[in-house]
């Protein structure tokens, strides 16, 4: 994999501003077709969900890659240590290749990855023997940050500390500093809304808490605006309104491979059998929480505007933070390319509910063709929307945005 910060390959796309009102979108460059990819890209900055992290989620501290077995991560998941899966050839986990960083045992799937994080970031950050320490800045951070923000996560402080470390390490601070101005910014009232949806009513006190932390562990003189109040709110909607939800999986990862098997169809029946029950039992006993999660900065996916008819969606396929864009339909040269920011159920809802689901999390309202061929419905279209109207939920939304 590749081990520098940033970049995507084999681009179809490029970002163009759209308007003030709408800022930029992604727009592609070639005609492509139905379930092409149109480019895989890494992000700028990423960092796991720190609860998930807690609960035993094992991944790859740089790129979040799974590094459990597909066996181990099944057994946990289940609450079985007795469990045998099935083709264990098909599970793709490389532990012979799993580094720890010698001074904070951190753990990465590769050389490559704790190379990477030590020459972006790691330098500033790594603990040393303080890791278990309480008493410790950068963990007392950490710990009122999971007593403000409880699953399901949606986004991580430590996406912001990897910034500032990323920017303290670089030669280049100033190239550092315009990577991240490229994020779509918000107005100080549309910073307060996506705070306050992070954090809750109490959100005013909790940030100011979260941005004296944020100062005694990572000041720094040249970043001194991101540690003033104004500053740090800023940063934290930066983070709250373009982090794209990551999520890895070696089960997952495993069932794929399974399922490409080319089996005789008595096996073949057995095998999905068993997966099927796998996945009944493993959501009796976990929930919906599955995958590794945590979340990243992605330049050109952070330009994909929003459809409830999409003609691409995310991935990532290769069980780690390589975001992958695939296009669902055919998409001409010059068409914009949108994704969804909804899951498919909430797509099938009204017009209505679908708007206030995306003025509730993302600020804004759509006028997509869908949404433009509805502007006359009622309001409400059925009684299943009055009652889904009072809440939403965070779970499927960061589900939709985590798809392996």
């Amino acid at each position: 994999m590749a081990a520098a910060a940033g970049g995507y390959a084999g681009a179809a796309a490029e970002a163009r501003f759209i308007s003030n009102a709408k800022g930029k979108g992604l727009f592609a460059t070639r005609n492509i077709r139905k379930g092409e990819t149109v480019f895989v890209e890494r992000p700028v900055v990423s960092s796991q969900f720190l609860w998930n992290a807690l609960y035993n989620y094992r991944a790859c501290d740089h790129c979040l890659r799974a590094l459990e077995t597909a066996e181990e991560n099944a057994q946990r998941l289940l609450g079985k240590s007795s469990l045998v899966l099935p083709h264990p050839e098909q599970c793709s986990t490389r532990k012979d290749l799993h580094q720890q960083c010698p001074r904070c045992q951190v753990t990465y799937c590769s050389a490559e990855c704790r190379q990477a994080a030590l020459e972006q970031y790691h330098q500033v950050l790594c603990l040393g023997p303080s890791r278990d320490d309480p008493t410790h800045p950068l963990n007392k951070l950490q710990e009122a940050w999971r007593n403000m923000h409880y699953p399901p996560e949606t986004s991580s402080i430590m996406l912001m500390a990897r910034m500032v470390a990323t920017i303290k390490q670089a030669k280049d601070k100033e190239w550092w500093i315009k990577v991240f101005s490229q994020f779509c910014s918000k107005t100080t009232n549309e910073e307060e809304e996506i705070v306050h949806k992070l954090l809750g009513d109490k959100f005013k006190g909790q940030l100011e808490l979260l941005r004296l932390l944020f100062t005694e562990a990572l000041y720094d003189e040249y970043l001194s605006r991101w540690f003033t109040p104004e500053g740090f709110q800023s940063l934290f909607a930066l983070v709250g309104a373009n982090g794209q939800g990551i999520g890895t999986s070696s089960l997952s990862q495993w069932v794929h491979a399974c399922d490409a098997l080319d089996l005789p169809m008595l096996q073949r029946e057995e095998l999905d059998a068993f997966i099927d029950q796998l996945y009944k039992d493993i959501e009796k006993e976990s929930g919906e929480f599955l995958n590794c999660e945590g979340s990243g900065l992605y330049v050109l996916q952070s330009c994909c505007n929003h459809s409830c008819i999409p003609n691409a969606e995310t991935s990532f396929p290769e069980n780690n933070f390589l975001l992958h864009l695939t296009a669902l339909e055919d998409i001409e040269a010059g068409e914009e390319i949108c994704i969804s920011y909804l899951d498919c159920c909430q797509r099938e809802r009204s017009r209505h509910s679908r708007n206030k689901i995306l003025r509730e999390n993302y600020l804004f309202t759509c006028s997509c063709p869908k949404c433009l061929a509805q502007a006359d419905d009622a309001d409400v279209t059925s009684d299943e929307d009055e009652e889904g109207e009072g809440e939403t939920d965070d779970a499927e939304l960061e589900d939709e945005m985590t798809d392996v």
